[in-house]
């Protein structure tokens, strides 16, 4: 039977989620994770920032914002060659999705043709393949569709009541504008937001309230905690309680529970045991990797370890070019799944 899907949340609803007793809350958020999902699987991206820094945005999380002194240097597009190296060598460590980050307003006429050059050939690697550019012209999501893109990611970053809090470079309205254009051209969304960023529990609510609320819940949905660095105006933000960011991918779960909730940037943050409790609460995927744009992730190593004392193992997605399962992690099993969650604020 179709699972009935909500876009109709309240606030109230979503501000009850959050104040139940927590095991109540996780028993509830993994409940609905088994109902849809495998609960010992967990889907495996690598991120490349294949355009850094020099961004005209003022996002106040952000260290590519070239208005901000972080010591990220700008560099161009990257060309095809050294991000397909990067993607092999991803797909040999075991992801099965590649995504790229482009640190644009949004990309030019000119831009377009290139990604979608980078974009077939790392999807003739039989990868998936996600790209998140920033705000699309008239035609772009068609094109990248064109040329094999599976998601594009997109951010609402936080609460629409919070969003103006944390930027003033674009509104709110744009990003909604860009994710109906990918939905129209057939792609997958990823989109989620950030927490920790000096909001109230009810604004974090706002902010899974309005994902939920979607006209079609995105397929992928990362939730990334604030990794803040020096030189921005988060810089020195409060570090969330970190049961409260369980919380959220617990409600994230509820809320949506066919998506696959991403547990993105920050857990390089998170002990082990906070990440072992935010795959019990629903989240279904992370990015694998040692850098997330221009932040520091846990390194391949540790995540392997972690999935072999949680008794996890990575899903696998095969493509039309790819017929055979390639090893993933060792001799761990695979399944199939989906979910993304590139960040630009990762």
């Amino acid at each position: 039977m179709p699972v009935p899907l909500r876009h109709d949340w309240t606030r109230d609803e979503v501000v009850a989620l959050f104040a139940l007793p927590f095991n109540e809350l996780l028993h509830r958020a993994h409940t609905v994770h088994r109902e849809h999902h495998d609960p010992n699987a967990v889907q495996v991206s690598t991120l490349l920032s294949i355009k850094t820094g020099g961004c005209p945005e003022d996002c106040a999380y952000c260290p590519q914002a070239q208005r901000y002194d972080t010591g990220v240097l700008p560099q161009k597009l990257l060309e095809i060659d050294e991000v397909l190296a990067r993607a092999k060598a991803a797909k040999a460590a075991g992801a099965s999705r590649f995504c790229m980050g482009a640190a644009w307003r949004g990309p030019k006429d000119r831009d377009i043709p290139k990604v979608a050059a980078i974009v077939r050939a790392v999807k003739a690697l039989g990868m998936e393949t996600c790209a998140t550019l920033g705000l699309l012209g008239e035609g772009h999501a068609q094109q990248l569709k064109k040329a094999g893109l599976d998601y594009y990611n997109h951010n609402i970053d936080t609460a629409p009541e919070f969003y103006g809090e944390i930027i003033h470079t674009r509104e709110y309205r744009d990003r909604l504008e860009t994710l109906e254009q990918v939905r129209d051209a057939g792609l997958k969304t990823c989109c989620g937001g950030i927490v920790g960023m000096g909001e109230t529990r009810e604004q974090r609510a706002g902010l899974l309230q309005a994902l939920a609320n979607l006209p079609e819940h995105p397929q992928s949905v990362p939730i990334n905690q604030l990794v803040p660095v020096p030189g921005t105006p988060l810089g020195d933000a409060e570090p969330l309680d970190p049961f409260e960011f369980v919380r959220a991918i617990a409600v994230a779960r509820i809320l949506m529970p066919l998506s696959i909730v991403r547990l993105s940037a920050g857990r390089q943050q998170m002990d082990d045991a906070v990440q072992a409790l935010c795959f019990f609460a629903g989240a279904g995927s992370i990015f694998y990797g040692e850098k997330l744009l221009t932040t520091g992730n846990p390194d391949v190593e540790a995540d392997r370890a972690l999935f072999r004392r949680l008794d996890l193992h990575p899903m696998a997605v095969i493509a039309p070019t790819d017929t055979a399962h390639a090893d993933l992690f060792e001799s761990d099993a695979a399944g199939c799944g989906q979910g993304c969650g590139c960040s630009a604020a990762a």
